[in-house]
């Protein structure tokens, strides 16, 4: 949905987006596997970032990664917080936006929520990469260490949320066609 052009679907969106903030915060901070290498954490969060995005568009994707996601971190691996806030922010927004305009062009919602969802993970990849390298400070080697537990979350977390997305799409076609399109 174009917020800029419905102002009167913006407060639900904001609504939306904290319940699911709420969700990814929950999901994040209570699994979470540490990775060593790179003192970060494989974590589900990730699936509730795709659900959002998926089913409620750009906005309601970028508030719940990045806000739920920062919230996370700062309770449990706070120098990765205000990294976070900009890279989930983008990778739900991109994971949303994306999708809304395969769909444009498909009919095959997994191909287009697929291709949207990898786009947006490799955004995510590739920020938390820089992140530590350039911000944290990481040799090369302790942040490349990072980039496979991050593209298995991305993967895992897709192989996740798109069976959830697709039967919650199915139960209620009216999420697709009234929150999620332009």
């Amino acid at each position: 949905m174009n917020v800029m052009r419905d102002p009167h679907r913006a407060p639900l969106q904001i609504a939306i987006g904290s319940v699911f903030a709420a969700l990814v915060f929950v999901v994040t901070f209570t699994i979470q596997i540490p990775i060593p290498a790179t003192a970060g954490y494989f974590n589900f969060g990730e699936t509730i970032i795709y659900a959002a995005a998926l089913t409620f568009g750009p906005l309601t994707g970028a508030l719940s990664g990045g806000f739920g996601a920062m919230i996370a971190d700062a309770f449990s691996y706070p120098q990765y917080a205000l990294g976070t806030l900009p890279i989930k922010l983008a990778e739900g927004a991109i994971v949303g936006l994306l999708n809304q305009q395969l769909q444009k062009h498909t009919s095959k919602f997994a191909l287009a929520a697929t291709v949207s969802v990898v786009i947006g993970g490799l955004e995510m990849v590739a920020g938390y990469f820089i992140y530590e390298l350039f911000v944290l400070g990481y040799p090369l080697v302790v942040a490349l260490g990072g980039v496979p537990a991050n593209l298995a979350q991305m993967g895992i977390s897709l192989s996740i949320a798109l069976p959830i997305v697709l039967v919650v799409v199915r139960v209620f076609p009216q999420l697709k066609s009234q929150l999620s399109t332009s």
